[in-house]
């Protein structure tokens, strides 16, 4: 899907979020994206070393405004998911992560919640949704809540 004059996608754009495991920030941007974006986007995520299960700490942060993520599992990211996506966010992964050239790729640089006591991670649920709200407004996707 190729941007139009102004930098907005048309149609429904489909966003990536990659990270190191797939358990904490990835799977709370994803989250955060299902439940603003509805049906408006495709959410993607996926780690270059995916843990067993989501980190209790993120779960247990996003369930305090209202978004289940244990319903998801962390899994490997795909070069034809990467490929498919319009926008492709990293986070924490480095050089791990993959560049295809002509990708929009958004780094965001956010604390591991893994392990961290819950006020930190209340601190990244609250960044990761407003760097998601913003990525929506570049998206032109507007927002069900």
């Amino acid at each position: 899907m190729s941007a139009t004059s102004d930098g907005m996608l048309p149609g429904k754009p489909t966003v990536m979020f990659l990270c190191v495991q797939n358990a904490g920030r990835s799977q709370m941007a994803a989250g955060w994206l299902r439940h603003l974006g509805g049906d408006r986007v495709e959410v993607l995520s996926g780690g270059s070393r995916p843990a067993s299960e989501i980190h209790a700490v993120a779960a247990q942060a996003m369930d305090e405004v209202g978004i289940d993520i244990r319903q998801t599992s962390p899994q490997a990211w795909s070069d034809e998911a990467i490929r498919a996506a319009d926008v492709v966010v990293t986070m924490g992964c480095g050089d791990t992560c993959p560049v295809y050239p002509g990708k929009r790729y958004e780094d965001w640089e956010l604390t591991d919640p893994n392990q961290q006591p819950i006020h930190v991670v209340r601190d990244v649920r609250d960044e990761i949704e407003q760097r998601v709200r913003r990525l929506m407004a570049s998206l032109g996707v507007a927002t069900s809540r």
